[in-house]
């Protein structure tokens, strides 16, 4: 408990376990293709995230939809297009140190497409194993949350992320609605 407080304090961070934090107002789209036990990755390529792995997806565009928002940047940075895409998680992010990159991200899982996924100048697309994803070269949240969803499970969360992208807090809500795991 003391090392907790003593990283707390370093990062300048009042933490209080599962305190309600206001939802942030910025939103995005986290789009993963699945097939099989297979799950498409994509390297980040340039901007914010660049040199991790992740799933693909962006901010909307004027009053676009979430979810018209995670079918467009599908097809814009791996030239794929979603048929059905299934809400899987709904993920908070808080940046202390740079508020403005707080985010709600809602996350969704797509087992029918049309196309082939293909590098674009932002993304580079990889196919991996649900049970051998690259955890090192993603965002260090990932790990918590993903291995969740990819059991099928629904994942509701918030982390706050300090200098280095380290996690100086988070909680996890997994509730046991399923979603597809198969179509």
């Amino acid at each position: 408990m003391k090392r907790k407080n003593t990283i707390q304090a370093r990062l300048g961070l009042m933490i209080v376990r599962n305190k309600k934090r206001a939802v942030p107002k910025q939103k995005a789209s986290l789009l993963f293709l699945v097939k099989g036990d297979e799950i498409l990755l994509a390297m980040k390529k340039r901007g914010f995230g660049r040199g991790r792995f992740n799933g693909v997806g962006g901010k909307p565009e004027g009053k676009e939809k979430i979810e018209q928002t995670a079918k467009r940047e599908t097809k814009e940075e791996i030239g794929v297009s979603p048929k059905k895409i299934q809400e899987v998680a709904k993920l908070n992010f808080y940046f202390p140190e740079k508020q403005e990159w707080n985010q709600q991200v809602i996350v969704y899982y797509c087992y029918n497409w049309q196309g082939r996924p293909r590098e674009t100048e932002e993304m580079k697309p990889k196919w991996f194993n649900r049970f051998d994803l690259p955890y090192k070269r993603m965002w260090p949240d990932d790990k918590l949350w993903l291995p969740h969803v990819m059991e099928g499970k629904y994942v509701n969360a918030n982390f706050v992320f300090g200098e280095g992208d380290l996690i100086a807090d988070y909680n996890i809500e997994i509730k046991n609605k399923r979603h597809l795991t198969k179509k």
